[in-house]
């Protein structure tokens, strides 16, 4: 247990730190490089007035946007994983966020309600939660296998439908369009983060409040109805936090892969499977790894989608945790 402890200290602080190099690193860096001094008399809204533009309006929103986006993404992977006891289960893979990006896509494509984005990606996750999870019900329970082979197929058609309307939709709402389907914060303002990042922070709290839940899940069903939990409204309390924040995440950013598959991985790694710990953790490193990424899809000549840098860098570290794994480490 103390090792435990001491394991989870060095966790949080090495993240911690890592958090602040990146976020100082990524105020700093850019199209515009800013001096530390520079950066600093930005902030307090002093000096040049180009430069605290730069900060204020276009650095600053962006960072929030993938700190909360990151969050999200990293503990909606960390719940569905516990909740249904699949390392591969993530709001990605099981089509959640494909129904999100689809009713976001509609949206975009044929320009009305977009300031209704947020809460449209949210019913859109809702629906694809419940189509999922009806193709996933076997008898009285749910199969893990058929459940991520309903998120595949669904997630194969909503991208159908969503090629579609690419190919219906007028010139300047595709590219919209597109850094939706690829991920990305680019031009991501405040409008943003007050739209959707207060209920994102709820379901965050939410889902610190639900690791008991997911731990007593974790242990099989048939032990979780012996301590007197209820499957149903455990499964329904916890898949609907994850949806949420996947919904969130997506109304933000788009269609991120990744972080919310590779990041529980890596947290378990190091604290364990206990997820009064994986779950803010998940969320802390999933901000990490989405400030980073995006600090990364800035520094070339030409800017990339942070979902095309998330991916870069999550196949081959999510390549090496199954190594990992597979050798017995």
């Amino acid at each position: 247990m103390i090792f435990i402890k001491h394991r989870l200290i060095w966790a949080v602080l090495l993240l911690v730190i890592a958090l602040v190099v990146t976020l100082g690193l990524s105020l700093s860096q850019g199209a515009v490089p800013l001096s530390f001094d520079e950066l600093w008399q930005a902030i307090l809204h002093r000096g040049d007035r180009i430069q605290q533009t730069i900060i204020w309006d276009l650095r600053l929103p962006r960072i929030i946007a993938a700190l909360i986006v990151g969050a999200a993404l990293g503990m909606s992977g960390a719940l569905l994983q516990g909740m249904l006891r699949n390392s591969l289960a993530d709001p990605f893979i099981l089509g959640i966020s494909a129904g999100a990006g689809l009713v976001v896509i509609v949206l975009v494509v044929l320009q009305v309600f977009a300031a209704a984005i947020p809460l449209a990606a949210w019913l859109g996750a809702i629906f694809t939660s419940v189509l999922v999870i009806f193709l996933g019900r076997r008898g009285s329970g749910i199969a893990v296998e058929r459940l991520i082979l309903g998120g595949v197929a669904v997630s194969s058609l909503f991208g159908a439908v969503q090629s579609t309307l690419l190919l219906l939709a007028e010139d300047g709402q595709i590219q919209i369009a597109l850094n939706w389907l690829v991920g990305s914060l680019n031009g991501r303002g405040w409008r943003e983060i007050t739209t959707a990042g207060p209920y994102i922070l709820v379901a965050l709290l939410a889902g610190c409040l639900l690791a008991r839940s997911v731990n007593v899940l974790a242990l099989g069903d048939d032990m979780a109805v012996g301590l007197g939990v209820s499957l149903t409204r455990s499964r329904l309390l916890i898949g609907g936090v994850a949806t949420l924040l996947a919904a969130g995440a997506v109304s933000i950013g788009g269609l991120i892969g990744f972080v919310g598959l590779v990041v529980p991985h890596g947290v378990r790694l190091i604290v364990g499977t206990d997820h009064r710990f994986v779950l803010p953790l998940s969320a802390l490193a999933g901000a990490w790894l989405l400030t980073f990424a995006d600090l990364l899809s800035r520094l070339g000549a030409i800017e990339l989608p942070v979902g095309s840098v998330t991916a870069l860098l999550g196949s081959p570290l999510f390549i090496w945790l199954l190594y990992r794994r597979s050798a017995g480490y």
